[in-house]
C-alpha cells in the first residue's frame, strides 16, 4: 500500500512516441509547474559507461532491467517525505549518465512520467492516479523516429533496427499489458481535449 501522504502522486505511461510527454507538460501548464514534482522515467537508465560504445547500443533499453527502478522508488518515497532529489542526466547520445545530476524540489504534485512504470510493481503502489496513453502503433513510430533522428543523433536505419528488435516486442511484453492497470485511459494523449480537461479538474479536486 502507498504510504500515507498529503501529496498526489501521478504516473502517466504509454508506449515510445504516445505522448506521454505532451500530456505531462499539458498537466504541468494547466495544474502550475509551481505545484508539481516532475520525473521522467528515462533519466533513470543505468549508467552503462564502463562498457565500450558498440555494447552499449546493443543493451535491450526498453525491458525494465535497464532501467534503475530501485532509485526512482526512493525518490518517489523522499519528494512524498518533503524532501529534494538529485535526478541524474543520461546522455542518450552516448547511452551514459553525465556527471551531473538536477534537483527536484517536493510540491504538492509528484508527476512521473515513463514508458515502463506501470509494468514495475513496486513503481504501481506509489501512485494514486494510473494514467495510461494510449496511441496507434504507425503514429508512435512516426514520432519516435523523427524525436530519436533530430534529438538523440540516431541514423534511420538504427531507429528501425531498434524498433524492430526491441522496442516493438518489449512494448508487447510489457508496456501494453501495463494498460490494465491504469486508473484512466486517454486516446490520442495531448489531443484529446475533453479527457485532459477531466484528468486536470480531477487533480485540482484532489489538491
Amino acid at each position: 500500500m502507498p504510504e500515507r501522504s498529503t501529496r498526489l502522486v501521478i504516473g502517466i505511461a504509454g508506449g515510445s512516441g504516445s505522448g506521454k510527454t505532451t500530456v505531462a507538460q499539458a498537466i504541468l501548464h494547466r495544474v502550475g509547474p509551481e505545484r508539481i514534482s516532475f520525473l521522467q522515467h528515462d533519466a533513470y537508465y543505468k549508467d552503462l559507461s564502463g562498457l565500450p560504445p558498440a555494447q552499449r547500443a546493443e543493451v535491450n533499453f526498453d525491458h525494465p532491467n535497464s532501467l534503475e527502478n530501485d532509485l526512482l522508488v526512493q525518490h518517489i518515497q523522499q519528494l512524498k517525505r518533503g524532501n529534494t532529489v538529485e535526478v541524474p542526466i543520461y546522455d542518450f547520445s552516448i547511452h551514459a549518465r553525465t556527471k551531473q545530476t538536477f534537483s527536484v524540489q517536493s510540491r504538492s504534485v509528484v508527476l512521473v512520467e515513463g514508458i515502463l512504470i506501470f509494468a514495475e510493481a513496486a513503481l504501481r503502489e506509489l501512485f494514486d492516479i494510473k494514467i495510461f496513453v494510449d496511441t496507434d502503433a504507425d503514429i508512435r513510430f512516426i514520432r519516435r523516429l523523427q524525436r530519436d533522428i533530430t534529438e538523440r543523433g540516431r541514423t534511420v536505419d538504427s531507429v528501425i533496427k531498434q524498433y524492430l528488435t526491441t522496442v516493438r516486442p518489449m512494448h508487447l511484453e510489457f508496456v501494453e499489458p501495463s494498460k490494465r492497470y491504469a486508473d484512466v485511459i486517454i486516446p490520442e494523449g495531448g489531443f484529446n481535449t475533453a479527457a485532459l480537461d477531466m484528468v486536470v479538474a480531477r487533480i485540482q479536486a484532489l489538491l
